[in-house]
């Protein structure tokens, strides 16, 4: 009997054909979203009741949604970050998760860096008023001799320090969980957050979303900020109190910021569009060409391995019973 599996994400397959075919070759019957973004619960609850297998992007997979399934055995995150899926309800019903770390890291990292740029030489600014039939100039300032804060030194932590050497910018950084033999080697300085808040030229979040990181830059961080910083966020849209960033922006408090990832997606009414001194991307960190390939073919891989009884390569969810039949 052929496995019906879900697909969500609007990017799986579409640059690259490798992962569609794989999954054509395993003999599954392929259920694609209908719609040009992330979907509803009302409407992933009647695609997934009957889907043995989901590859999943930005979609919410919650308890209420794993309750109307009634044969699923695998979610395969199409990216790292599982932040959407009920790990818990997942692992109790004995549905393995998977994601694809690693994959996307460069990209995303690439991104900071650009969204750093952008910002500090109001580059979307320019634009705007070229197009507007203005000239105008803008005084912009150097990331060389700057200090960049990185608030979490996962992989892609590290990818933006090593890119931003290239710039000669001075590096600290904050985690929980520090890597000292890492930093000593790529000279990087770990220090307090609050430090960090305070010293930092450019500070760019790289954590994942969890109760301690929820609003982790709120008003009262946001005050200790130089007022001639900048806010980059490429990780996750929760961590930033947006409406506390508004108001920090618009007050002028900081110099700017530049943001892939939002409270609420897509980004519909924010006052955050009404200010120039903040670029909006739309969560396009991990859109590239070579990532999308790389999501693509792993989430593939984790889901045929997942049914045909195999165990995965990225297991997220290691208490589950992953022999599936």
């Amino acid at each position: 009997m052929s496995h019906k599996i879900l697909i969500t994400p609007r990017t799986f397959g579409k640059t690259d054909p490798t992962p569609i075919a794989l999954l054509h070759e395993a003999g599954y019957e392929l259920v694609f979203n209908p719609f040009q973004r992330p979907l509803t619960k009302d409407e992933i609850i009647p695609l997934i009741r009957d889907a043995d297998g989901i590859i999943v992007g930005l979609d919410d997979i919650d308890q209420e949604v794993l309750q109307h399934t009634r044969k699923l055995k695998v979610i395969s995150k199409y990216g790292a970050g599982v932040n959407n899926i009920d790990l818990t309800s997942a692992t109790e019903r004995g549905i393995v998760v998977t994601n694809t770390p690693g994959v996307n890291n460069s990209a995303v990292a690439e991104l900071a860096l650009g969204l750093m740029l952008d910002v500090a030489r109001h580059v979307s600014d320019s634009d705007r008023q070229i197009r507007r039939g203005e000239w105008g100039r803008y005084m912009g300032f150097e990331l060389e001799g700057k200090t960049l804060g990185i608030i979490g030194t996962g992989q892609i932590g590290r990818q933006v320090a090593s890119k931003a050497r290239e710039f000669e910018m001075s590096i600290i950084a904050h985690d929980i969980a520090p890597d000292y033999s890492w930093a000593n080697k790529i000279g990087v300085s770990y220090v307090a957050l609050p430090e960090l808040l305070k010293n930092a030229d450019i500070i760019s979040l790289h954590l994942p979303l969890t109760e301690n990181t929820y609003h982790l830059i709120g008003e009262n961080e946001l005050a200790q900020f130089k007022p001639t910083a900048i806010l980059i966020n490429t990780s996750r849209g929760e961590m930033v109190d947006e409406k506390a960033l508004y108001v920090a922006l618009r007050e002028k408090r900081l110099y700017g910021a530049g943001l892939d990832v939002y409270e609420d997606e897509p980004l519909k009414d924010s006052l955050l569009k009404t200010l120039d001194n903040i670029v909006l991307t739309s969560h396009i960190g991990a859109h590239t060409q070579e990532a999308v390939r790389g999501m693509g073919r792993t989430a593939a891989s984790n889901l045929i391995k997942v049914l045909s009884g195999e165990i995965p390569e990225y297991l997220v969810n290691h208490e589950v019973n992953n022999r599936t039949a």
